[in-house]
């Protein structure tokens, strides 16, 4: 909950950010917004929140190293999104009901965002969920094996600023997005905003984000690394 909880507050920050400066440069928000959503996986990883979207990678590399049951692995995944679900929500309410999203609009930068979003077919969300995971266990990765903190921390910050830039498909994301339009007074300007329609795409993001951190990123990784030997030049 708390992770989901997280990306909700770095989300509702960085949206309401990015329609103030796009009043004095138009299109800047296009910068700023991922800038500030990545803060939000900074807190996750350093205050160890349960993010799905790592879990991929690391359950999925356990199980291939025979650490843990597949089944398992799928339990603790659908809990894991199941309660990351629930903190948007939750966060997503008070966010929709707070002073600064009292005047939200169609023309509001979230509201672009959503909509953009639930307009994609099948084929693209999937592309772009493998994408994002790829990039977010960049992220995760850099934070595990990098010793310094604060280089652990631009390494998170830029892989992450990159996958929200390039607008790729991230299921915890667009938990925390569609959470706080769906609670606010824009939700019935938006296209295509119908519970069956956002059930689709959650569920083609989780494929791909499954596909990109747990079969492109924790496989490799888990084979590369299956014999425990230390590597000498």
């Amino acid at each position: 909950m708390f992770a989901g909880a997280f990306l909700t507050f770095s989300t509702a920050a960085g949206a309401v950010g990015a329609d103030l400066i796009n009043k004095i440069a138009p299109g800047s928000g296009r910068f700023l917004f991922p800038f500030v959503f990545a803060w939000g996986l900074a807190y996750i990883v350093f205050l160890n929140a349960e993010l799905v979207t790592s879990n991929m990678m690391f359950l999925t590399a356990g199980s291939f190293l025979k650490k843990i049951s597949w089944r398992k692995t799928t339990e603790i995944l659908l809990y894991c999104t199941l309660f990351n679900l629930i903190g948007a929500l939750i966060a997503g309410w008070g966010f929709a009901h707070s002073a600064a999203y009292a005047h939200l609009t169609h023309d509001s930068f979230i509201s672009g965002v959503v909509e953009m979003k639930l307009g994609r077919s099948n084929e693209l969300v999937l592309l772009e969920g493998i994408l994002a995971n790829i990039f977010v266990n960049i992220a995760i990765l850099s934070f595990v094996l990098v010793k310094d903190g604060g280089a652990k921390l631009w390494l998170v910050l830029s892989a992450i600023y990159m996958f929200v830039f390039l607008t790729n498909e991230h299921i915890a994301a667009n938990f925390a997005s569609f959470a706080i339009v769906k609670f606010s007074v824009a939700a019935d300007s938006i296209a295509n905003f119908d519970i069956p329609n956002i059930l689709r795409h959650w569920g083609v993001t989780f494929v791909g984000n499954f596909i990109g951190g747990g079969l492109l990123m924790g496989l490799p990784y888990a084979f590369l690394n299956k014999n425990e030997d230390t590597y000498v030049d």
